[in-house]
């Protein structure tokens, strides 16, 4: 059973910063591609950041580039998202998600609960 399970998030001050992990299991997750998506409140779900599996390419929703880092540790099989210079446009439910291929192309079949992040002073 594919299994996605995110911690980290928090109430922060604008500026500050947050480190989101999803922690995976129930599958081999160094192959997939695997994302973070978020839900700000009354709004529909947006694409934050992906990564491949294999060699761990990144990409960025230009919304959060230049502050936001995706990476991952496959041997712990782990996502993470570290998210420096927050804004109060932040705040939203963050997801980690799963593709089903190698690359990510903003497509999902499995999605976390989701980690609260709120941004404000």
């Amino acid at each position: 059973e594919v299994q996605l399970v995110e911690s980290g998030g928090g109430l922060v001050q604008p500026g500050g910063s947050l480190r989101l992990s999803c922690a995976a299991s129930g599958f081999t997750f160094s192959i997939y591609g695997m994302g973070w998506v978020r839900q700000a409140p009354g709004k529909g779900l947006e694409w934050v950041s992906g990564i491949t599996g294999g060699n761990g390419r990144p990409t960025y929703a230009d919304s959060v580039k230049g502050r936001f880092t995706i990476y991952r540790d496959n041997p712990k099989s782990t996502l993470y998202l570290q998210m420096n210079s927050l804004k109060p446009e932040d705040t939203a439910v963050y997801y980690c998600a799963k593709s089903s291929k190698t690359t990510w192309d903003f497509r999902y079949d499995y999605r976390g609960q989701g980690t609260q992040v709120t941004v404000s002073s």
